[in-house]
């Protein structure tokens, strides 16, 4: 669910084509026009037409930083080498102790210091920033599983229907709108509706609905026999006690 699919970025692109077809450019909406603008590979477009932090890996929206900065760059060096070394330092073209003025020769050319926020983009990555597409994905397994591992054993009416309403409004609420298109339209999908009769069904469907972002991920898919261990109990060999 939190990782960006190739299947979900080549589903928009097929919406933008389809769109454009239909309507033109004047029809679409902002955040089809802004997937039509050159954008780093991997960055995805929120529905309000900006790039979506929580639908991009920290790599690929450090990369739209970078291009940024590297974009802006030329013009403030431009700017700093048509200044004389005299009007960059007034003050130090002339001796504390004498009204001659200072050869221009003696003077050091200007070193530019690196702005605050190319600073940032080299050194090492803060522990507090906004979540990206794997990190609020990480979390959110993390959520899913407990909260199913923790499911009454046999849920009442009442209980079942408060699951099913939780798991459709997060699917809908989801940051990551593209992840949350794609886990609701496997919900919708025959003999993928969650089994909210007790613990039992709900965590061995959770653990199938991660397996099934696993798949399309290319990684390697988990034991769902072992979701007890993984998610409630602990692992027999002790290891988590």
């Amino acid at each position: 669910m939190a990782e960006i699919l190739a299947e979900q970025v080549e589903e928009l692109e097929r919406r933008k084509q389809e769109r454009l077809q239909q309507g033109g450019d004047q029809n679409q909406d902002p955040a089809t026009q802004a997937q039509s603008q050159k954008l780093p590979k991997g960055m995805v477009i929120g529905k309000d037409g900006k790039p979506c932090r929580s639908c991009t890996s920290v790599a690929d929206w450090m990369a739209l930083s970078r291009r940024k900065i590297a974009t802006d760059s030329p013009s403030s060096s431009s700017s700093s080498t048509t200044t004389s070394s005299s009007s960059a330092f007034p003050s130090a073209a002339f001796s504390s102790t004498s009204s001659t003025p200072v050869s221009s020769t003696t003077s050091k050319p200007a070193t530019t210091s690196p702005s605050p926020a190319q600073s940032f983009l080299e050194g090492p990555l803060r522990d507090d920033c906004p979540a990206d597409v794997e990190a609020l994905g990480r979390s959110s397994w993390t959520l899913l599983h407990t909260i199913s591992a923790s499911y009454p054993e046999k849920a009442n009416t009442t209980e079942q229907s408060e699951m099913k309403q939780f798991l459709s409004l997060f699917g809908k609420f989801y940051p990551c709108w593209i992840c949350a298109s794609d886990f609701q339209s496997w919900m919708t999908k025959k003999g993928n509706e969650p089994r909210v009769e007790g613990r039992e069904g709900l965590g061995k469907w959770m653990c199938e609905a991660h397996n099934e972002v696993n798949r399309k991920l290319g990684k390697k898919e988990f034991d769902c026999t072992l979701w007890k261990e993984r998610w409630r109990d602990g692992w027999k060999d002790g290891s988590c006690d």
